[in-house]
């Protein structure tokens, strides 16, 4: 199966983005830079929210990244993910935001291949606030190989 057809498979929905303020995902040359990408789910991990739903959450970020790759490239084939950002609203005592970033990284080694074109370098990191005061953000590169 093509990772267009594992991503839908999934679950995964693709839609018609509109453009707004800024561009969700921009091609330059053969690779596909995406701005960051908020989870649906709001608070800060060490204190009003788990591991586990920041888990879900920088998956939730993951699959709004793959669509706005869909918009702008028209498929998720013929790609490879070169590089993720995980950034993660979290106390000050707070450790495991790699743990939270798995979240993104495992559906994307699910599509791509971890042995392949999903396995990419990656930065989890954390932060005293996100935008909209998300639990997780998200960003990333990836190279058109086809």
């Amino acid at each position: 199966m093509t990772p267009q057809n594992i991503a839908e498979s999934l679950g995964i929905v693709f839609a018609p983005q509109t453009p707004g303020y800024l561009n969700l995902c921009i091609r330059s040359g053969n690779q596909l830079l995406t701005s960051g990408h908020v989870s649906d789910l709001k608070g800060k991990l060490g204190a009003d929210v788990s591991t586990e739903a920041g888990y879900a959450a920088a998956r939730n970020c993951a699959e709004k990244v793959l669509n706005s790759v869909w918009n702008t490239h028209g498929t998720l084939d013929g790609l490879r993910v070169l590089k993720v950002l995980g950034c993660v609203n979290s106390t000050l005592d707070y450790t495991d935001q790699h743990l939270v970033i798995n979240g993104c990284s495992d559906l994307l080694h699910q599509i791509f291949g971890k042995e392949g074109n999903g396995f990419h370098a990656r930065s989890a990191l954390g932060f005293a606030q996100l935008p909209t005061g998300a639990a997780v953000e998200v960003e990333a590169i990836f190279e058109v190989v086809v």
